[in-house]
């Protein structure tokens, strides 16, 4: 599985942890390359648009708070981004929402914590069901007027 990874400076540290605790993962790095001061929709927009496009399967981005890249992300036509700070909302974020990008924030939660939450949103799928309509009427809604 392609998994599309980014990060702006405040989530760089934890971008490059992250890849080397959870090698069995082919991540495709949509930046930075270093912690050097730079703006979360530069790298934000070149791996959502990965996603959106069918290049990676999934994604997953890193901010300070997370926050930024949530905005950024959503911005982009096929994308179901959540900000997760708990294995649960990790969950429910695939269970109901389908979401195809995790958000994670490098300054309030922990490398290791992190790496739980990946888990558990990768091996989670999308329930379906009464989801479904609820997320199809996102996709129409971005069809019709995006």
């Amino acid at each position: 599985m392609k998994i599309a990874i980014a990060s702006d400076h405040a989530g760089f540290e934890m971008k490059e942890k992250l890849k080397k605790m959870i090698p069995k993962l082919q991540f495709i790095d949509f930046g930075p390359e270093d912690p050097d001061p730079m703006d979360y929709p530069d790298t934000g927009f070149k791996a959502a648009t990965a996603v959106a496009q069918g290049e990676c399967e999934k994604g997953i981005l890193i901010c300070g708070s997370g926050i930024g890249m949530s905005i950024t992300a959503n911005k982009v036509p096929g994308i179901r981004a959540a900000l997760c700070q708990t294995q649960q909302f990790a969950e429910l974020s695939r269970l109901h929402n389908d979401a195809n990008i995790l958000v994670l924030s490098g300054r309030f939660i922990s490398e290791y914590l992190a790496k739980d939450i990946i888990k558990v949103w990768l091996k989670t799928d999308f329930a379906g069901g009464r989801h479904s309509r609820r997320v199809n009427k996102i996709l129409k809604f971005e069809k019709e007027n995006l």
